[in-house]
């Protein structure tokens, strides 16, 4: 496995972040526990959570899988750099009206304390903000985060579907709070999703914010899973999917004449951005798990990078240059 420091911060982590939303609803308790166990031995120290995760009725089942998986010991807890995130509604009637979506000091104490309960740890090393909430003050949030992070209850901040402007404008107002601010912006990136371009991998990178893409391929369509069983996928995907269907086609014959399965092509295009600390792999089995390894290793040509782009153009650069004279 190869590390790199999350953004600007000293915390080393795996280059490839293990994403578990898929614990619970989609994998059962046991085949998590085996890829846990596996990404621990392959180095992989960096893992993904939120505490909205598990879905409804369940909201926390996958944090509560963690944190039991946690408790077995053998140094589980310490070989893992651990990150959830805050924002979402927890379906929790005590706190209303303060219980839907967003932050505010009084969620941000109350869901980080649940989240450590669920997750059987007193800390967290990366707690993210799961969305912007652009109604609350950075004084607020700032504020309401300094208190953790003085207890040593979580070790960094991060964010989640954040602008550049967004970012700007949280490393601005730590820098007026004497904080570090913000070391991570995981973004919805991927050769289908190449928009932050424009914006936010410039801004990630100029202010040393570590991104983490998240989806990095598209719901399963960069890694082969385009050509579905009838029924299995809404109408919607269904003709976003044939629209794709020529770029598609071209990136997997590109892929078997580099001799690369489309999900580790597209994953190692991720890491080749300088932004990108991380991408976010969703395994919901063992063995996707196992297959998606090797891609620390994986270098792209520059004629392979040339090909990528004619399939999946970008946006043309960072802006404003993408767009203006």
């Amino acid at each position: 496995m190869k590390y790199a420091n999350l953004g600007r911060s000293g915390l080393k982590v795996s280059r490839l972040c293990l994403g578990t939303m898929n614990f619970g609803p989609s994998t059962e308790e046991k085949e998590a526990f085996k890829i846990m166990d596996a990404a621990v031995d392959a180095g992989v120290n960096f893992f993904d959570t939120a505490n909205v995760y598990g879905g409804t009725p369940h909201r926390g089942w996958t944090e509560e899988i963690i944190g039991r998986w946690f408790a077995q010991g053998g140094g589980r807890r310490e070989k893992v750099v651990l990150a959830t995130k805050v924002y979402g509604g927890m379906g929790d009637p005590n706190e209303d009206p303060n219980g839907g979506a967003g932050l505010s000091a009084y969620k941000i104490r109350r869901h980080l304390e649940d989240s450590l309960r669920r997750l059987q740890t007193d800390h967290i090393e990366l707690y993210q903000m799961h969305h912007v909430d652009r109604s609350v003050s950075w004084s607020e949030l700032w504020n309401a985060f300094d208190i953790p992070l003085k207890q040593g209850k979580i070790g960094y901040v991060g964010s989640s579907n954040f602008a550049g402007r967004d970012l700007v404008k949280a490393q601005y107002e730590a820098k007026d709070h004497r904080l570090l601010g913000l070391v991570s912006e995981q973004h919805k990136y991927s050769l289908l999703c190449r928009l932050p371009e424009l914006e936010v991998l410039p801004a990630a990178e100029e202010l040393g914010i570590g991104v983490i893409p998240w989806s990095p391929l598209d719901g399963g369509l960069l890694g082969g899973n385009w050509n579905p069983q009838p029924g299995s996928r809404t109408a919607k995907q269904s003709e976003r999917q044939e629209k794709l269907r020529p770029q598609l086609e071209r990136f997997t014959a590109l892929c078997k004449e580099f001799g690369e399965s489309e999900a580790n092509v597209a994953l190692a295009w991720t890491l080749a951005h300088p932004a990108v600390t991380a991408p976010i792999i969703g395994p919901r089995t063992l063995q996707q798990f196992e297959d998606t390894l090797r891609v620390v290793e994986l270098e792209l040509s520059e004629d392979t990078l040339k090909a990528l782009n004619e399939i999946f153009p970008g946006p043309g650069g960072e802006a404003p240059k993408a767009y203006a004279w």
